[in-house]
């Protein structure tokens, strides 16, 4: 599997068969310009401007913005109902978990969730390789509540997104305070938007921190 982050909480995923996924498109209002990605599928984990821009995408893709079990292409994608605070939704709604079975791997987006997980969520969410998580705070778990989260869940990966960089115009936090607290764990800055995994090279307790891919300085793959 190739990943490629696109700045926000948006990913690409493309299977070893050339099937892509885009995860969560962000409108430009967020600093991120986002135009002509080529996708087979969109999953949207809540119907926030920064989550759900689909105008971002070439063609026409499948869009997913629910709960239960999706196929695209031979991969399956599933959604998991959370909440976008700690308050069960009181504050800022729902927010969808989606996890995607591809190329032998299971890669956990978190979407915008606001809160820990506990038992219940985790036995629903099963075993995860690669957790793609937000950091920022403000809007979603801040870098210890998602530590908390990985070290519930025990990914073998984790992408931190979500955070303050110097194109985001949302009010959140940088990367720097997860790095910090993240001691225990390989922290790899790879300094580029596209990482490759495979199941043979997913390491343990990793951290990958990717640099996002600036669509206004560069073609869309």
């Amino acid at each position: 599997m190739e990943i490629t982050w696109y700045g926000h909480s948006c990913f690409l995923l493309e299977s070893s068969d050339g099937v892509r996924i885009l995860t969560d498109p962000c409108a430009p209002a967020t600093g991120y310009e986002l135009h002509d990605i080529a996708a087979d599928a969109v999953t949207c984990s809540h119907a926030h401007y920064d989550h759900n821009y689909v105008e971002a995408v070439s063609g026409t893709p499948v869009i997913i913005a629910d709960a239960g079990e999706h196929s695209v292409k031979g991969i399956r994608i599933v959604g998991i109902p959370s909440y976008h605070d700690e308050a069960c939704g009181q504050k800022r709604g729902a927010n969808m978990i989606y996890i995607f079975d591809i190329d032998d791997m299971r890669v956990m987006h978190c979407g915008d969730i606001g809160h820990t997980i506990n038992d219940e969520l985790a036995a629903k969410i099963g075993h995860i390789d690669v957790l793609l998580v937000p950091i920022g705070g403000n809007y979603t778990v801040d870098y210890r509540q998602a530590l908390d989260i990985s070290n519930v869940l025990k990914p073998r990966v984790v992408i931190p997104m979500h955070y303050k960089t110097p194109d985001c115009m949302v009010d959140i936090c940088d990367v720097a305070p997860f790095i910090v607290t993240a001691k225990d764990c390989r922290i790899h800055r790879l300094n580029q938007p596209e990482a490759t995994l495979t199941r043979e090279s997913l390491g343990e307790d990793r951290v990958l921190v990717l640099d996002y891919k600036n669509c206004s300085r560069t073609n869309s793959i």
